[in-house]
């Protein structure tokens, strides 16, 4: 019995290294999935720096609490897995969404993004958002448009200037 105990204790620090290390984790119920759409899966993930595990609930439960996730415990019921996103947790939703459209049997349940908690429904709406690359493009771009509109507006006042001194050149020379 010492050696199980000694394999929960590890599996428990697993986890709780794994959630302190990542940027998010997101819990799905697997039930009646097939191994080759769970391998599907993780290989769909693997690029994106997130990876799928299925722990023993207690263990995965004790661990949340253990790390500061608390928040998980809810999620942690029947058949679930753990998605550990070290990357973008956007791009990583998204392809559990898209997973989760192809195979009903896959649920998304909820999980902890940046810290906070959220539901199935927040997490659809987190795989709705484009990339952080997107993101960051977009706000940008949007710091850049006034800038440009006020570089142009005074670089239009001399060649205005310009324009209205040779038109009166223009218009002298012609009387």
């Amino acid at each position: 019995m010492a050696n199980a105990t000694a394999e929960k204790i590890a599996v428990v620090k697993e986890v709780s290294a794994k959630l302190a290390a990542s940027n998010a984790a997101i819990i799905t119920e697997y039930r009646g999935m097939t191994v080759g759409s769970l391998a599907t899966l993780r290989r769909a993930l693997r690029p994106l720096g997130a990876e799928y595990k299925v722990y023993k609930n207690t263990l995965a439960r004790f661990a949340a609490r253990e790390s500061g996730y608390a928040e998980l415990e809810e999620f942690l019921k029947g058949p679930a897995a753990i998605t550990f996103v070290n990357g973008d947790a956007s791009a990583v939703a998204k392809v559990l969404r898209n997973h989760a459209k192809e195979n009903p049997l896959l649920v998304l349940m909820g999980g902890v993004v940046a810290g906070k908690a959220i539901s199935a429904k927040e997490l659809k709406a987190l795989a709705d958002l484009p990339p952080r690359e997107v993101m960051l493009a977009q706000f940008a771009g949007m710091l850049q448009a006034p800038l440009t509109k006020t570089a142009n507006m005074f670089a239009a006042l001399p060649r205005k200037t310009a324009y209205a001194l040779k038109a009166l050149v223009e218009q002298r020379e012609a009387a």
